[in-house]
């Protein structure tokens, strides 16, 4: 099978959220020898863009994003260990990400975490209900460039200040950006407990991610 056939069934298995498509063409580009990087480039990033700005004008419901996302995450989990390492160089980033303690939302931080890593970030996902002192730890162990924390509650929100004074009390303030989002969240929250950035959905997380590592 060529390069433009996979390319185009690559699409289509992300739109329709179909993860054995998707695993079937990610065996595939290796089968051919293809370079991962190019499917995802050209196939998974175009495709998930497609969900997300569907998602945005309220074309796509939620739970087709998600199904979409898996499709793409499956494919890219087994196309990544053939990734030429001279492409694997190329990240624009490090960031590790997850909802904050007695908070267990989890779905749209996922969403930003695949978004992020399809627009070229490394990401750490911590998952949700994490401990502070967990995203501090994940922040060092990677040396990562940003840390954000998800809250959808008010009543876990403290959790994101003390992130941050945990943060300065370590030395690392200067050294990760922070950013904060989810449902309880606003910009005057951002700017009150010191985080970096706030950001309100998915596209203009990865947007301000990229805009912290200028």
């Amino acid at each position: 099978m060529n390069k433009e056939e996979l390319v185009k069934q690559g699409m289509q298995a992300v739109l329709d959220g179909d993860e054995e498509a998707a695993m079937e063409v990610a065996n595939q580009v290796i089968a051919e020898g293809i370079n991962p990087v190019e499917i995802i480039n050209e196939a998974l990033t175009p495709a998930m863009t497609q969900v997300g700005d569907g998602f945005a004008n309220e074309e796509i419901p939620l739970p087709g994003v998600l199904v979409a996302a898996e499709a793409m995450t499956k494919a890219i989990e087994i196309m990544e260990p053939h990734i030429p390492k001279e492409d694997v160089a190329k990240k624009l980033g490090t960031v590790v990400i997850g909802t904050v303690e007695g908070d267990i939302h989890d779905i749209g931080k996922r969403i930003v975490a695949t978004m992020l890593r399809v627009y070229g970030f490394e990401v750490h996902d911590l998952g949700r209900d994490v401990p502070i002192d967990d995203f501090v730890e994940k922040a060092k162990e990677t040396n990562a460039d940003i840390l954000g924390s998800s809250s959808l509650m008010t009543t876990t929100m403290s959790g994101q200040r003390i992130l941050e004074e945990k943060l300065s009390k370590e030395g690392l303030k200067d050294k990760i950006k922070t950013m904060i989002g989810g449902a309880a969240c606003t910009q005057e929250w951002a700017n009150k407990i010191g985080a970096d950035c706030y950001a309100e959905d998915v596209n203009e997380t990865v947007l301000k991610a990229k805009e912290l590592l200028k």
